[in-house]
């Protein structure tokens, strides 16, 4: 073998590596969601918007309703977040769109796009309640699990601690309500005699990593073009990809980080939403001390009771608003039905806001901790709830494993002991 042939195998050979660790095998939550933080920083700094999705997606059932003879551009709600052009004439719809191609390149590469159904009609019922009641929830409180949270409380609005603690709140009964017989559906036990061998088609692989690949780049392009005609555009195209490669490969769903904590005790996910947060505040902070404007809601009862129906609806439907885009483009049919359920939820909000909003929102302040307290007293109250928030999850968490230890403890008592 001659040195051409050796060079040629050695790029060969760390393509594959590359190829295996970054675009094939799962990556770090921790590490993702704190990049998404930095991420969600810098495209405030860049747009002077939010990392969002709810209000797009509320935008899209709005057009849904036009579509079908429909007025909704005179509804009270799309006069607060606008209704003006298509999706791809947005910057909160192409940062969706983005997403969504972001997210079935990275799913395509991992060759992790299977169509995957559920044969039980209740599956049905929780994804479209769950998700609807989510939906309209977020929209209540003028935020998702983003706006109204991972990028929210970043932006020192009062609102989003409201909708954190609530959405906690309300997660907890969902998982008590999840785990009602009504919702447990038979394990279907199959005796096998060997192992099952997991083989994958390689010619169906590299179609579907080539097909990834392709999504990639001409959206990458696409945005990179834009940026030279109108650069907010191209810039939501650009991060939308790049939240949608992180959400995928990491799998990062916020619905999994508040059930977990409450059924299993586990508070992997909840920990590093929390760093991602700390880490996201002091770049927002810098912004905004250079001239930024943060984006500061009603801290009112809509938030409250928002928190509350988007925490029970996300634990329900199984998926939050970043959990079912991902998995959706994966192929799990489930999460169709609470997107579906989401853009219904929001849209119906969206119609009856004007008759909630005197008794909600109206008669509230939009309360800026910065404003509040000072530009440095604001951060350090920040910080300090967050933190607060830390400690209470790994409480939560030696609490609950201790307790579940104890309780195998006893089990293993009795059944070893004589008579």
């Amino acid at each position: 073998m001659n040195r051409d042939d050796n060079r040629k195998t050695d790029m060969n050979n760390s393509w594959t590596e590359f190829k295996q660790k970054y675009l094939i095998t799962f990556w770090n939550p921790i590490s993702a969601i704190i990049a998404a933080g930095i991420l969600a920083t810098y495209y405030f700094g860049l747009t002077g918007t939010l990392w969002a999705v709810t209000g797009e997606f509320t935008r899209w059932g709005g057009h849904l309703v036009a579509l079908f003879g429909g007025d909704p551009k005179n509804w009270a709600y799309f006069k607060i977040i606008g209704l003006e052009g298509m999706p791809w004439q947005r910057s909160d719809g192409l940062l969706l769109i983005g997403m969504f191609a972001g997210c079935f390149a990275a799913a395509l590469w991992a060759n992790n796009v299977k169509l995957r159904t559920s044969k039980y009609p209740i599956r049905i019922f929780q994804a479209l309640v769950g998700g609807f009641i989510a939906g309209f929830g977020a929209r209540l409180a003028m935020g998702c699990n983003l706006a109204a949270f991972f990028t929210g409380i970043p932006q020192f609005s009062l609102h989003a601690w409201f909708f954190a603690v609530t959405t906690a709140i309300g997660s907890l009964v969902g998982a008590k309500v999840a785990l009602l017989p009504l919702f447990r559906t038979p394990l279907n036990i199959k005796k096998v005699n060997q192992h099952t061998v997991l083989t994958q088609n390689p010619q169906q692989v590299k179609r579907r990593f080539i097909l990834g690949s392709t999504i990639f780049f001409v959206t990458a392009l696409v945005g990179l073009a834009l940026l030279f005609v109108i650069p907010k555009l191209g810039i939501a195209l650009l991060f939308g990809v790049a939240f949608g490669l992180l959400i995928e490969r990491a799998q990062i769903c916020f619905t999994s980080a508040f059930r977990d904590l409450w059924i299993t005790g586990r508070a992997y996910m909840a920990k590093a939403i929390i760093l991602g947060m700390l880490v996201s505040t002091i770049g927002v902070f810098a912004f905004i001390e250079s001239g930024a404007t943060p984006k500061i809601f009603w801290a009112g009862p809509n938030a409250i009771l928002g928190g509350l129906l988007f925490g029970f609806g996300i634990v329900l439907a199984g998926g939050c608003e970043t959990g079912w885009m991902y998995r959706s483009v994966e192929g799990q049919v489930h999460f169709w039905w609470v997107g579906i359920g989401n853009i219904l939820g929001a849209t119906v909000l969206a119609y009856y806001w004007e008759s909630l909003a005197p008794y909600l929102v109206n008669d509230f302040e939009k309360i800026n901790l910065l404003k509040l307290a000072g530009p440095y007293g604001g951060l350090l109250i920040n910080y300090a709830l967050m933190i607060i928030a830390l400690f209470f999850v790994l409480w939560w968490e030696k609490r609950f494993l201790a307790k579940r230890k104890k309780m195998a403890i006893d089990t293993s008592s009795k059944t070893s002991g004589c008579c």
